[in-house]
C-alpha cells in the first residue's frame, strides 16, 4: 500500500491521521473544505490537497483516484445527508480491492448487540432535542451512512470511537466488538491514538467488514482486562 486518500484533513482527528500517514510512509492526498485548507499549512508541500465538500460526487471521486485506502471522517453536519453522501461516494468511487476505513462514534451499532452507558444516551438524547431547533448535526445521517456500509462488500472497517482527549500518545488503543464489553468501561481515547488506530487498520486484514469499538490502551479498563 502506497497511496491514500484521508477525507476531512483539516480537523484535528484529521491532521493526526495525516501525520501518521506520512510516519507510515504514504502518500497522502487529503480532502476538506476550501475554507479549511489553511489549516493545513504545516503538509502543503507534503500531501496532495483537493478542496471541496466531502460529500461531494465529483471530489470524492478524483481524490480516491488510484489509491489503496481511504480514511474517511464521517461528520454529522446540518441536515443535508453529509454524512450519507460521503460514504457512498467513497464506496461508489473507490477503486476495487480498497481499504475502507471510517471514523464514527460509539452511538453506532452493527447488529443491535451493543450496550450503551447511561451518559452516552443522555448526551444522545439532548443532542436529538437541541438539533430539532438547531439542525446542525444529524445523527440519524451518520447511522444511515454506517447502514450502507455494513451492507457493502467491499473491504471497509467502521472504527467507533470514545470520547476523545488531547495529549501525547499511550499507543495503539485495544477494541472490541461491542460497546458495554468490560475492556471499554473508561471510555476515553487520546485523539492522536485514535488517529493510530485508523492508520493502522490499512493493513490489519483482521478488521475488514468489522465495527471495532476502541478504547485508550493505557485507560483503568484496558488496563485491568489485560491483566
Amino acid at each position: 500500500m502506497k497511496k491514500i486518500c484521508i477525507i476531512g484533513t483539516s480537523g484535528k482527528l484529521g491532521q493526526y491521521m495525516v501525520q501518521h500517514a506520512l510516519d507510515h510512509g504514504y502518500e497522502v492526498v487529503g480532502v476538506c473544505r476550501e475554507k479549511s485548507v489553511s489549516k493545513l499549512a504545516a503538509f502543503k508541500d507534503r500531501i496532495t490537497i483537493i478542496p471541496g465538500a466531502t460529500n461531494n460526487r465529483d471530489v470524492i471521486q478524483q481524490a480516491v483516484a488510484g489509491c489503496d485506502g481511504v480514511l474517511t471522517v464521517l461528520v454529522p453536519w446540518g441536515n443535508q445527508q453529509y454524512s450519507t453522501g460521503t460514504a457512498q461516494a467513497v464506496l461508489d468511487y473507490a477503486q476495487p480491492g480498497a481499504r475502507l476505513i471510517f471514523s464514527c462514534g460509539w452511538h453506532i451499532t452493527r447488529d443491535g448487540k451493543d450496550v450503551f452507558p447511561p451518559a452516552l444516551q443522555r448526551d444522545e438524547k439532548i443532542a436529538r432535542w437541541i438539533t430539532r431547533i438547531v439542525p446542525f448535526i444529524d445523527l440519524d445521517d451518520q447511522v444511515e451512512a454506517c447502514r450502507r456500509i455494513f451492507a457493502s462488500d467491499t473491504r471497509w472497517t467502521v472504527v467507533r470511537g470514545s470520547d476523545l482527549e488531547e495529549g501525547a500518545s499511550q499507543g495503539l488503543p485495544v477494541w472490541s466488538q461491542h460497546v458495554g464489553d468490560a475492556i471499554l468501561a473508561s471510555n476515553m481515547t487520546r485523539r492522536v491514538d485514535y488517529a493510530l488506530f485508523m492508520v493502522e487498520a490499512l493493513t490489519n486484514d483482521a478488521l475488514v467488514q468489522q465495527a471495532p469499538a476502541i478504547v485508550g490502551c493505557q485507560t483503568p479498563s484496558a488496563l485491568a482486562v489485560k491483566v
